[in-house]
């Protein structure tokens, strides 16, 4: 009880130690950043998860209805939902593995020395840093049936006879036609982080392994990719969040791709009923927490 009370006195007379006054400097430093996550995510995030229990009614004057487990209810029996499901995890997938390909691919070509190189890799970024909606509605011009490029040189030059195909606006080719968009101006991000990771390899490495007799093939297999695995782990975590919550680039493109996030915006503001759509917000983040927790678990362990 004494000690106690001398270190209460202590404490209230200013006497702090150097390790305990380190320690408060650091609560506050810190302190702005944790009320400001507090603001712009935490009290988002527990309201939406209060929302998706209650029914919201359009009136703002209205107070939300408490109905518990019936939007989770009515997702599990929606053919909508798990076709919207399937939907953004192909769309994930694909265009996660094709971008980190392509980037893998482009960043071992243009890691070597040629003349115009830094020109190249400078063009290589326009993709990533070109404004979205710009390059959405050029892909809807190229792929236009009536007046694409596209149509054209596959139709009319090349007479595969598939020029009047309207991509964009058919259910069962527009969800590869945003694959493609999405890999085709995302792989710059994952070239840049490869080609970083691949210029920190030392040059001797591969000497050694060419005095030893290993090819292309066998230096690629157990140098560059071995010390690649967590930069391309890192990327295609990255980009697999993205993708997930991804709305701007597959609504601008076309109206035919019906992933979870345009799934939640079309519940919530087309059909108003704002405690679904809460419902379908909850379920995207509880699926992206768990493959997170899954994929950190196993790339660690790798």
């Amino acid at each position: 009880m004494a000690t106690n009370t001398r270190t209460r006195a202590g404490l209230l007379s200013g006497d702090y130690t150097i390790e305990q006054k380190e320690a408060i400097l650091g609560y506050l430093l810190v302190a702005p950043a944790i009320l400001l996550v507090g603001a712009v995510i935490l009290y988002p995030v527990a309201y939406n998860v209060y929302l998706s229990f209650t029914r919201v009614p359009i009136s703002p004057a209205e107070s939300p209805t408490w109905v518990g487990f019936q939007h989770y209810r009515t997702l599990l029996s929606s053919d909508a939902f798990w076709r919207a499901l399937t939907n953004t995890i192909v769309f994930t997938f694909f265009s996660d593995v094709f971008a980190t390909a392509g980037g893998l691919g482009v960043a071992l070509l243009f890691n070597r020395a040629f003349r115009g190189r830094r020109l190249v890799r400078g063009l290589m970024l326009l993709p990533y840093v070109a404004p979205l909606i710009a390059v959405a509605y050029i892909w809807q011009w190229l792929l236009d049936p009536l007046y694409g490029l596209v149509p054209y040189v596959l139709g009319d030059v090349l007479g595969l006879g598939i020029g009047q195909l309207d991509v964009l606006n058919d259910a069962g080719t527009a969800l590869w036609a945003v694959i493609a968009f999405d890999a085709w101006r995302y792989f710059p991000f994952a070239f840049l982080m490869i080609i970083a990771r691949l210029q920190a390899i030392p040059a001797d490495m591969y000497e050694a392994a060419k005095i030893d007799g290993a090819g292309r093939v066998a230096r690629f297999k157990d140098i560059t990719l071995p010390e690649l695995k967590y930069v391309l782990g890192t990327v295609f975590l990255l980009r697999w969040i993205w993708n997930f919550n991804k709305f701007a680039d597959i609504w601008l493109l076309t109206r035919e791709v019906q992933t979870l996030p345009i799934y939640a915006y079309q519940t919530a503001f087309a059909n108003y009923n704002q405690g679904q759509a809460a419902a379908i917000a909850m379920v995207l983040f509880l699926a992206l927490m768990g493959f997170v927790l899954l994929y950190v678990t196993w790339i660690l362990e790798w």
